[in-house]
């Protein structure tokens, strides 16, 4: 299937940013809606002393690294810290006019219904995760996103967004418990020999890896439980640059899909930018 294409012949090619926590992951996606391909990507900090300037000359030198022809066509946007996503938002403003853009926010058309006390609150990554799988994967499902935070959002049989749940990420309390503890220490984020570890490194790296296993493998089967489906019938979707960490130790996962923050931005660009 060839790539589509914009007004000006090139392949359309949609820049999509999620600017998290501690994290901004950026991809070019191309193709037509719900056949996208993210066909290059990028993680780097999200600094909030960043002003638009200099997020300018940043996305300038990542595309430029890829060559003249990956230049966007479009760019869609969400973000979980405001502070950036201003200096985003100007950044769109002043040098990227010419493109069409969206902003993932209150009041911008999804596609899929929030049943929520307050929708308003819903981050807007965690809607790109629910509108993502239910347009993806069909529902019920469960995203998992790995993330500054460890994320659960759920998707009813109808492809509602019905709510979920937030826990600490595995990067996070491992930082608090090496800060916190006296004679403990910053390690790294990787599998032990065994779950009953012979050196403190190990105890750390067990209690975090097995211990977010089994946090994982809890929710998920209770949420299962709360939907009243058929375990055998949700899709059980692991995202987020911390999910390899965490895929072989669970069995509860049916699919692992490392973009779909960005796939489901790709979605709402196509729902949006003709607006």
């Amino acid at each position: 299937m060839s790539p589509a294409r914009g007004s000006s012949g090139r392949p359309s090619l949609v820049l999509c940013v999620d600017i998290g926590n501690s994290y901004t992951v950026l991809g070019l996606l191309t193709g037509p809606p719900d056949g996208r391909e993210v066909v290059a990507h990028w993680r780097v900090a999200t600094d909030e002393r960043r002003t638009a300037d200099e997020w300018a000359v940043l996305l300038r030198g990542l595309l430029d690294g890829l060559g003249g022809g990956a230049q966007p066509t479009g760019i869609a946007v969400c973000a979980t810290v405001p502070v950036v996503l201003a200096e985003w938002r100007e950044m769109l403003t002043a040098h990227y006019a010419d493109l069409p853009s969206v902003v993932v926010e209150p009041g911008v058309r999804t596609g899929i219904p929030v049943l929520m006390d307050n929708p308003r609150e819903v981050g807007a990554d965690r809607i790109m995760n629910a509108l993502a799988a239910a347009r993806l994967y069909g529902g019920p499902a469960i995203v998992v996103d790995f993330g500054t935070a460890t994320t659960f959002d759920v998707v009813s049989p109808a492809g509602q967004y019905v709510g979920g749940a937030i826990a600490a990420g595995v990067e996070i309390s491992l930082q608090a418990l090496g800060q916190r503890g006296a004679q403990l220490r910053q390690v790294e984020l990787k599998r032990p020999r065994s779950v009953i570890a012979k050196n403190t490194v190990e105890a750390l790296q067990s209690g975090m890896l097995f211990g977010l296993a089994a946090q994982v493998e809890g929710l998920v089967t209770r949420m299962i439980a709360e939907l009243g489906a058929d375990a055998g019938d949700v899709r059980v979707i692991a995202t987020g640059h911390a999910a390899p960490l965490v895929l072989g130790e669970c069995s509860c996962f049916t699919d692992h899909s490392p973009w779909l923050t960005l796939l489901g931005l790709g979605l709402a660009f196509d729902r949006n930018a003709s607006d």
